[in-house]
Order: C-alpha cells, then sequence, then structure tokens
C-alpha cells in the first residue's frame, strides 16, 4: 500500500497498530468462529463417549448444566386426587365454551388415565433427574466446564457475524483510502489524479453519509425498535471518517513527485467504488428515496459469511505470495524447456485449481499474478502475451470445486445446486482450457524445443524433493481436519481451512529456509525473512485487498438496486419467441454486467431479476448459470473496468505494462493488442459453446448422442 511512513511505536507503525492488528485479530476471530463448530461437535462426541451411560439412559448433553428438580409430585395418591378432582365444583367456563352449550361431567374412568398418565410421567422425570444427579462428578464438572467455555465463545463470533464483518470492511476500507489503494482504471501517479481521487471520494461519502443517517431516522421514526442499532453507528462514523479523510486531501492535496498530470488522465483514476456510489447515490436522491443507498449496501450484512470467507480467501492468497510454493512448482517444470505457450497453459491449469480454492479469479491474479508473468517471460514468451496469460490466470477456475462463487449462487438460488454447478464446471473448465491450448498453439511463432525425457525427467525427480514434505504437510493437515475433526475439505471448509493450512505451510517454509542465502527475484521482493514479518505483511496485504474489493461489491449492490428500481429489465420481454433469443438476451446482458459490476454484486442482481426470465423460457437452471459464470468472467476481461485486467496491471506495475505497449506500437494489431485479444477471444468462444450448444443438442435430435459423453451428477 502506498502508505506515508511514520514514526514507530514499539516495533510498529501506528497505521499497523490501527489496522493490522485489530483485522488480525477479526481474521483469527472468523477462523475461530469457523472452526467452532467442527471443534465443538467433537467435544459433544467426546464427553458422550466418557460420560454417557447408555444402561441409565443418560447422555452427556443431559450433563451439561446443573439439574433442576422436577415440581411435580412422584408420590400422588390416584384414588385420593380422581375424588379430590371430582369433588371439586364446576367452574364458568368462557364465553368462547358456551357456543357449545352445557358441558358434561368427567368421566371418572377418563380422569383416571389421565392422572395415572400424568403421575408416570412425573416418576419418569424424577427417575431422570435422579440418574442426572448422580453423574454430576468432578470430572463431568470440569469437563462441562471446558466444552461450554468453549461454545460460549464461538457462539459470540457467530451471533455477531454481521458485526465482524462490518468491523473488518470499516477498517480496511479506512486503511485503503489513507493509501489510494481503490480500484481504478488506472492507479493514482500525479497529483492531479490524487485530487481527483479525493475530490471523487468527498461526494460519494458524503452522499453514503447522507443516506446512512436518513435510514437511521427513517427507522427510528417507524416506531418499531431498531434491530442491531451498532451497525448503523458503524455505518456512519465509517463514511463520517472518510469524508473528513478526502476533505483535508482536498484542502491541502497531496503532492506526487512525479508531476501535476493532466485532467484526463487523472479521471481515470478516480476510483470505481466512488463512481458507483455517486451514481446510484444521486439517483435516489432525484427518486426522493433518500435511505435507498444505505439500503442496498446493508445487503452486505445478510449474508456475512460470504463475504467473511473471501477474506479468509484473500489472506489466504496473500500468504500464498509469502512462501516459495509457487516457485517450488515452477522449479518442476523448468527441466522440460517447455514453449512460452505450453508452459503458459500448463501454467492455468494449475492456476485455475488454485482459483477455486483462493474464491475469485481477481484473487488469485493478486496472490499468483506476478510469478506467472516472470515464468512466462522468462520461458521466451514476449511480454504481452505474458501480460495475457497473467489476466486469464483466474477465469478459468472460477467453476470448479470449491470456488466461493458458486456457493453464493447456490445460496440465493434453490434451483440449483453446489454439486450440480461443480458436475459442469468441470466440463465447462475443460472446454475453455483446451480452447486457451488451441489458441495458443495456433498463434505460436517459435519452434516448440522440449528437453528429451531422458534429460528432464531426473532433472525433474530432483526438483520434486525439496516439495515433498510440503506435499507430506498439507495431506496431513487435511487428513487432521478429516479423522480427528470429521470435516473434509469442500466448498463450505475452504474458507476455513486453507487460512490454516497455508499459515503452517509459511510457518514450515520459514524455518527450514533461515539462513539460506538465495537471490531473491524482482517478483517475490515483497517477501519477507521470519514468520511473524511474513504473517504481518500478508496481514497488511489482505487489508488493502479487502477494502478495495469489498468496497468495490458492496457499492456493486447499490448499482444493482439502481438498475433493479429502475425497472430498465421491464422494457424486454420476460418470455421471448424461443429460448434462442432469450439465451442471447441473457448472454450479452451476462456480459455488460461482468464488465461493470463485481461477481458478487452482479450474481444478487441476477438471481432477482434475470434468472426468472431464463426459467420462464425453458432454460435448465444449470445451463443459465454455467452460461452467467462464463459470461461474467469475459465481463471482467472487457472494458470500461475489466476488472481482472486491472488487477494484472497492479501487480504486475504500469511501467512494465507500459513498455510492454511501447515495445509493439510498431507490429500488426493483434501483437499490438495481444493481452486484449487472446484472453478475449478464448472465454468469447467458450461462452458462445456453452450458451448454444446444450440449445443445439436439445433442439436437433440427430445430436442427442452427445448427452451420453457427459453424464449426469450423482444425486
Amino acid at each position: 500500500m502506498n502508505t506515508p511512513d511514520s514514526r514507530k511505536i514499539l516495533g510498529r507503525t501506528f497505521l499497523e497498530w490501527f489496522s493490522s492488528l485489530p483485522v488480525f485479530a477479526l481474521l483469527l476471530l472468523t477462523l475461530i468462529v469457523g472452526t467452532g463448530e467442527m471443534v465443538h461437535g467433537q467435544l459433544l462426541k467426546l464427553g458422550e463417549s466418557m460420560f454417557g451411560d447408555s444402561q441409565a439412559q443418560v447422555q452427556y448433553f443431559m450433563l451439561r448444566a446443573e439439574p433442576t428438580k422436577p415440581d411435580c409430585d412422584a408420590n400422588v395418591n390416584v384414588d385420593a386426587e380422581l375424588a379430590k378432582q371430582l369433588a371439586a365444583p364446576a367452574t364458568k367456563g368462557d364465553d368462547i365454551d358456551d357456543i357449545f352449550g352445557e358441558q358434561k361431567a368427567a368421566d371418572p374412568e377418563v380422569l383416571r388415565k389421565s392422572i395415572e398418565q400424568a403421575l408416570t410421567i412425573c416418576k419418569a422425570k424424577h427417575d431422570i433427574y435422579n440418574k442426572v444427579l448422580q453423574h454430576q462428578t468432578p470430572q463431568v464438572k470440569a469437563y462441562r466446564t471446558l466444552e461450554t467455555s468453549f461454545f460460549g465463545l464461538f457462539q459470540v463470533g457467530t451471533d455477531n457475524r454481521p458485526l465482524i464483518l462490518l468491523l473488518m470492511v470499516a477498517i480496511a476500507a479506512i486503511t485503503t483510502t489513507l493509501g489510494f489503494h481503490h480500484i481504478g482504471i488506472r492507479p493514482g501517479h500525479y497529483t492531479k489524479d490524487y485530487l481527483l481521487q479525493s475530490v471523487s471520494q468527498v461526494v460519494s461519502s458524503g452522499l453514503l453519509l447522507f443516506s446512512a443517517v436518513r435510514y437511521y431516522q427513517i427507522l427510528q421514526g417507524s416506531g418499531v425498535p431498531i434491530e442491531h442499532p451498532l451497525i448503523h453507528y458503524i455505518w456512519m462514523a465509517l463514511f463520517t471518517i472518510l469524508l473528513l479523510i478526502n476533505v483535508k486531501r482536498v484542502i491541502m492535496p497531496v503532492k506526487s513527485p512525479h508531476g501535476e498530470g493532466d485532467w484526463s488522465g487523472a479521471f481515470l483514476a478516480i476510483p470505481l467504488y466512488a463512481q458507483m456510489a455517486t451514481v446510484a447515490g444521486l439517483y435516489f436522491l432525484i427518486k426522493g428515496h433518500h435511505a435507498g443507498l444505505a439500503i442496498y449496501i446493508n445487503q452486505l450484512m445478510e449474508l456475512p459469511s460470504i463475504f467473511m470467507n473471501l477474506g479468509l480467501f484473500i489472506w489466504a492468497g496473500m500468504l500464498l505470495k509469502q512462501s516459495r510454493i509457487v516457485d517450488m512448482f515452477m522449479n518442476v517444470l523448468r527441466p522440460w524447456n517447455l514453449s512460452p505457450q505450453l508452459l503458459t497453459y500448463i501454467i492455468l491449469i494449475g492456476a485455475s485449481f488454485a482459483t477455486a480454492y483462493t474464491g475469485a479469479s481477481g484473487i488469485f491474479v493478486i496472490a499468483a499474478g506476478g510469478i506467472i508473468y516472470h515464468e512466462v517471460r522468462a520461458s521466451g514468451g514476449s511480454r504481452q502475451f505474458a501480460l495475457a496469460a497473467t489476466a486469464m490466470s483466474g477465469s478459468l477456475g472460477v467453476v470448479l470445486r470449491p470456488c466461493l462463487l458458486v456457493v453464493f449462487i447456490a445460496a440465493l438460488n434453490k434451483q440449483v445446486t453446489t454439486s450440480g454447478l461443480y458436475h459442469w464446471g468441470f466440463y465447462v473448465f475443460l472446454l475453455t482450457s483446451t480452447l486457451f491450448f488451441l489458441a495458443s498453439q495456433m498463434l505460436r511463432t517459435e519452434r516448440a524445443n522440449i528437453e528429451s525425457p531422458m534429460v528432464a525427467i531426473p532433472a525433474m525427480i530432483r526438483q520434486c524433493v525439496p516439495l515433498l514434505p510440503y506435499v507430506l504437510l498439507v495431506i496431513a493437515i487435511v487428513a487432521i481436519y478429516e479423522f480427528a475433526l470429521e470435516t473434509k475439505l469442500n466448498e463450505i471448509t475452504a474458507p476455513t481451512i486453507m487460512p490454516v493450512l497455508l499459515i503452517l505451510i509459511l510457518v514450515y517454509d520459514k524455518m527450514t529456509n533461515r539462513g539460506k542465502a538465495e537471490i531473491t527475484p524482482d517478483y517475490a521482493s515483497h517477501r519477507q525473512d521470519g514468520v511473524e514479518t511474513s504473517i504481518r505483511y500478508a496481514t497488511n496485504e489482505t487489508i488493502g485487498h479487502i477494502g478495495a474489493l469489498l468496497s468495490l461489491m458492496t457499492l456493486s449492490l447499490a448499482m444493482g438496486g439502481v438498475i433493479e428500481r429502475s425497472e430498465v429489465m421491464g422494457f424486454f420481454p420476460k418470455v421471448f419467441e424461443n429460448h434462442w433469443t432469450a439465451m442471447a438476451f441473457l448472454v450479452v446482458t451476462k456480459v455488460i454486467l461482468g464488465m461493470i459490476m463485481d461477481p458478487f454484486g452482479a450474481v444478487v442482481l441476477v438471481s432477482g431479476t434475470l434468472a426468472p426470465i431464463a426459467y420462464a423460457n425453458n432454460i435448465d437452471p444449470l445451463h443459465f448459470w454455467m452460461m452467467t459464470l462464463v459470461a461474467f468472467e469475459l465481463g471482467y476481461l472487457l472494458p470500461p473496468v475489466a476488472l481482472n485486467q486491472l488487477l494484472t496491471r497492479q501487480v504486475i506495475g504500469e511501467e512494465e505494462v507500459t513498455e510492454a505497449d511501447d515495445e509493439v506500437k510498431h507490429l500488426g494489431f493483434y501483437r499490438r493488442y495481444e493481452r486484449w485479444v487472446l484472453p478475449l477471444a478464448v472465454i468469447t468462444v467458450g461462452l458462445v459453446v456453452v450458451s448454444f450448444g446444450p440449445l443445439l443438442i436439445h433442439d436437433y435430435p440427430g445430436l442427442a448422442f452427445v448427452k451420453d459423453w457427459f453424464p449426469a451428477p450423482a444425486q
């Protein structure tokens, strides 16, 4: 982050005390909340095995608290109680009872059975109470204190997920603003860039603060107690702080050592979240819906687990950057002397699975984009080709297990399941990866010079040896979760397991590599030597990315609200002439949404507006959402936002991108724009096949045999 240097307090800057430590604590708390259910389940199971008594029919859950003595009398004389109730004078019934006429006297036999049943139940309660009381040993009390204390700790976190998420977002957003780290078409570089960034954020923060205050006032005036008022206070405090920071910067502009710059370029540096906040805020202001902006950004609190997990995935990605795992994987491939295109294909295959385990394509570009760019360049690939590979490195894996975006789709749409989406997603992955391989080979200009297997295999085996301890460590950790905690690594548990896994890998990596003199490549200059400094640096990077990405996602929700309330979708028919026309309309719409919105905000909008159109036109829900994921990835590579291209510029550096453009400006169209054309061509062809291929098979019986190539997912 571009944070200014400041005096250190106890070895840390003020900003680190303000942001790094609290966010680190919140991330750990999120891990505890995620792990708590797994651990608590095992504590209950262990308590049952240690203290449960099947013969006495006493289970551990009965022993988790002091037993309460039943208030019924287990020594009741049935005959005496029967006589007492029969002798009791009849009571006047309620008016509602009078409509049934005169009530008959109680039947003695029925009344006796009732008393006997009540007595049986009472004796059973006393019997259980006495058995539980006998089992209340000092060992039980000590164990249940441990178990219930742990339960209380993670339960507090579970009950306050929205608060934890909002605190994390607030601290990260303030830190990101202080560091000029928000995502724009291009990063700020000149004085006018920073000034316009501040002015735009003054407007956006003002609109957000006004909407948050009005929303709170409306809730106060409703006469209904406000649920979670602290959430509203934090929103208002956040926007106030952002407003004050940027007002100060407008009054006292930040001077850049690179010069003043020009206003036309400065407009490209305006943060995307500020643009979205301004557009949405002005729209709701004009419509008189003053609380609209605040209402839609509060949707972030509706599914806090998803966005907290996204924060954990970002942290996992930054921890990955601090380790040598990717370097060591590349060392295994280097002995083959692969062509840049073939090497890139293999890298993208590996990156796809890593993308699935880091939550979203953008996160992987941030985490490993620099290494991928360096390796493609080192193998002889041009700068343009290396930039194309980096931008696309996260695009192929968003359909693979356990990608968080797929979980989000299934959470919002009961028509699909994660198992079905992942099943067909694997076929989509095979399609797009194969298309990239074919495209790269068709466009290859240099001759492939693969090393002889007799030379490459022994060298590759030698490079596998240092990697084996890491593989064994991963297997051991996954096995501990699976067998000790009975928790498999899947789309639900990955956000919790991956950060723990990478922290332990990082500790092992730093401990075993301590004191070894190595030449650190430029792309790895951010790596720190010690464990503590590595985790601290990774957390600092995580804060910047959480602030930038979640600010963008939050305001994407507001932009989705603008599209939804403007009823622009009402101008289009709900039912088309045929599903081909409907699919064409949906494809274009999804790509446009991907061009201007982040994936999570777009999924929320699509679920409520466009998905019903697809279902009404007999488009299978699984088919529709597979198309949507690919269309979004195409949108992330297209202007005006081109999020994955923006993140590529961010991790590679503006100077390297400029140099890549300068060295090919005298060549043909494709070579000048290869970093744009290659990924766009691959994803576009993939989108066409995914969108219209199933319709073609459905409408033409002669192609029905193709279905046999793709077995349906197991139920």
